[in-house]
């Protein structure tokens, strides 16, 4: 175990914030530890997909009701599906020590505990499992088809209870969430920390004018309707946003390749992709539990470059933005969701690209958001309304 605190940082469990002070009363229970001792509590998950644990069993004969269920990583597709069935203030993250692996009668799942194909393991078969797949339980997205959307849901599972002094923190989407649950756990002393990204939430966001803002987060998990991947005009999805779109959505790779070869996709003119699949049915845990499931996600294929190997075109990228002013409305596009286009793998520079992208996008009567370059970060004067538009307040 003596490698086990070097990597593993903490454990982390699931709740609505209403159960914060039994917790810390009581601990973190199993279904059955719960129903025994009759407490109250607010329910996050469908009674349905929790009863379905009660059927699988640990390999010494143990329903997986009699364990408290811990994750290696939160942001998974069950607490996507949670924050898309009630509000994400309601929801807290508590993390637990790792220690709590030493616990008697701990077993380890290779991905989500109630799914067959997933093992449940001894803790030291288990931890060497884990950290097998430790690059899919850290990776920011997660794909239905190669197995990762269940595997980066691997659990420990704790016989019982878990006890309230292995609690180390706390984890809430903002500062508001967090003076409340402080509140109402005065007596913890447990840090509890606003990390909105953990919940898929921008960790920065500024408005430039009534509609247009700039955003620092995952592109992939906005809200808005339409998401542009910045591509080359060969059907090469290499590096950067489109390797991820290629891995995530590969539908979009198949359409992104016949727009290349078609030429329907070409520098100055971007291809939309009108998707018909919601896009919960690739992140959510059982998507088919989500009443108002998100609606139909589109893409914008946006060229701004013709070889991978080449620097972007600054005067391409700004022929594409041109053809986002002048079509976005008879195509239908409601809302959306910009890269800082030719940044970061493209070489070019936020300077140049930032007050050009904004003086097209900022005149469109839809939220857009731009997403800024994660691969640094952009000193405050470049962001600025009066940089950016040029003009001052």
């Amino acid at each position: 175990m003596a490698g086990l605190k070097r990597d593993i940082k903490s454990l982390f469990y699931i709740t609505h914030i209403n159960n914060l002070e039994s917790i810390f009363q009581h601990g973190i229970l199993s279904h059955a530890r719960v129903e025994e001792m009759g407490i109250p509590y607010t329910p996050i998950y469908d009674a349905q997909i929790v009863s379905n644990r009660r059927e699988r069993s640990t390999p010494d004969g143990k329903s997986l009701w009699r364990f408290a269920n811990l994750y290696f990583q939160p942001r998974n597709p069950m607490l996507y599906r949670v924050i898309n069935k009630i509000d994400k203030k309601e929801v807290a993250i508590i993390g637990v020590r790792p220690e709590v692996l030493s616990y008697p009668g701990c077993y380890i799942s290779t991905g989500n505990a109630a799914s067959s194909p997933s093992e449940i393991l001894p803790v030291k078969e288990g931890i060497k499992a884990i950290f097998e797949m430790w690059k899919i339980i850290h990776n920011e997205w997660w794909n239905p088809d190669d197995g990762s959307k269940r595997k980066i849901m691997a659990e420990c599972l704790v016989p019982d209870f878990v006890s309230p002094d292995m609690i180390q923190t706390i984890y809430v989407v903002n500062h508001d969430v967090a003076k409340d649950v402080r509140s109402r756990i005065s007596g913890a002393r447990v840090p509890v920390v606003p990390e909105p990204s953990m919940f898929f939430q921008p960790t920065r966001r500024e408005r430039v004018t009534g509609n247009l803002f700039l955003i620092e987060g995952d592109l992939f998990f906005s809200t808005m309707q339409t998401i542009t991947i910045s591509v080359n005009t060969m059907g090469i999805m290499g590096k950067g946003l489109a390797s991820r779109a290629k891995y995530q959505f590969p539908d979009v790779y198949v359409v992104y390749q016949d727009a290349c070869r078609s030429k329907k996709l070409q520098i100055g003119k971007p291809y939309l992709y009108k998707r018909e699949s919601f896009v919960d049915e690739q992140l959510a845990d059982d998507p088919g539990s989500l009443t108002k499931p998100n609606s139909n996600k589109w893409f914008l294929l946006f060229a701004t470059k013709r070889n991978w190997r080449e620097n972007s075109d600054i005067v391409g990228i700004e022929n594409g933005l041109k053809w986002i002013q002048h079509n976005y409305k008879s195509e239908g596009i409601a809302s959306l969701a910009v890269p800082a286009l030719g940044c970061g793998l493209g070489g070019l520079d936020w300077r140049d690209v930032g007050p050009l992208m904004c003086q097209y996008l900022s005149v469109l009567d839809i939220p857009v958001a731009i997403y800024l370059p994660r691969e640094r970060e952009t000193p405050e004067e470049f962001l600025s309304r009066d940089f950016l538009l040029g003009t001052k307040e």
